[in-house]
């Protein structure tokens, strides 16, 4: 069943002469891992901030084609309504932090505050958040005083805590360490596992390709592909759209080897090995 669904979608920011995102159309189902990428200048946090509301609601502009989320065409609804559905996590988890908050605890808590959840069950779903992200043993601690991994963490928790349908999260292992990266990436993994969709916008394609179900390939606001990681991550004109194979394909590639089931570059260590094994 199709959680998301984008038809003809186009847009172009305030006093700007060109598209950021054109004609853009495609379908995500609900469960779904989307990795989303393309160079800096492709459209990706456009396409973020379309699939959250914030565009056209916050963002102005010219603005064309549907987005619906569950059914629901996200220009005929305010963000609050929105945000029920669709939560949207941050390049930088600065922006998130409320800036308000003293502790991990009340910065999850602030959303559902605002959502009028009731107490018993606020307490649950934060609960509920800090076992998942990892961070029960930091809920005391003022949300500045934590690394950039552990706060983007609370930033998801933050958005997860109010349980949208999709999270859209706007590169947000950009300003981290591996190991924060690893940790962001642990969390999405739990996330699909409870059967959440997930659309990501990265330029980690290792990362991507091992856990994304489907890559959406943007550049210059258009959609240039959309398919499994070892379709789009085969594609010989990737470098002419600004991205680099996974270390593990560009290796494929230099050495020939193809799956022997799909004639395809393989995107994974495991996928090598197993080629190579075939092979003996």
């Amino acid at each position: 069943m199709n959680i998301i669904d984008v038809e003809g979608l186009k847009y172009k920011y305030p006093d700007t002469d060109k598209l950021a995102l054109n004609d853009v159309s495609f379908k995500v189902e609900k469960g779904e891992f989307i990795g989303l990428i393309g160079r800096n200048t492709a459209g990706k946090s456009s396409l973020c901030f379309a699939l959250s509301g914030l565009v056209p609601h916050f963002f102005k502009g010219a603005y064309g084609g549907k987005v619906l989320v569950d059914g629901m065409e996200i220009k005929q609804h305010e963000i609050g309504e929105i945000a029920a559905k669709v939560g949207l996590v941050f390049e930088n988890p600065f922006s998130q932090m409320t800036g308000s908050k003293y502790s991990v605890y009340e910065e999850i808590a602030f959303g559902l505050e605002n959502m009028g959840i009731e107490r018993k069950e606020m307490i649950a779903r934060i609960d509920e958040s800090l076992e998942l992200l990892a961070i029960k043993e930091m809920k005391d601690q003022n949300p500045f005083d934590l690394s950039g991994g552990q706060m983007q963490r609370v930033a998801i928790a933050s958005v997860i805590a109010m349980r949208p349908d999709v999270l859209i999260l706007d590169e947000p292992t950009s300003q981290l360490d591996p190991q924060g990266s690893a940790e962001v990436f642990r969390v999405v993994e739990n996330l699909t596992k409870e059967g959440m969709t997930i659309i990501m916008a990265e330029h980690k394609m290792e990362k991507i390709s091992q856990y994304a179900d489907s890559v959406l390939l943007l550049d210059d606001g258009e959609l240039i592909d959309y398919d499994t990681p070892e379709n789009v991550f085969s594609r010989d004109d990737l470098i002419n759209h600004g991205i680099a194979a996974p270390m593990v394909t560009s290796v494929a590639k230099a050495m020939g080897m193809k799956k022997s089931d799909t004639g395809k570059y393989p995107v994974t260590l495991s996928e090598i090995s197993r080629e190579m094994g075939d092979q003996r």
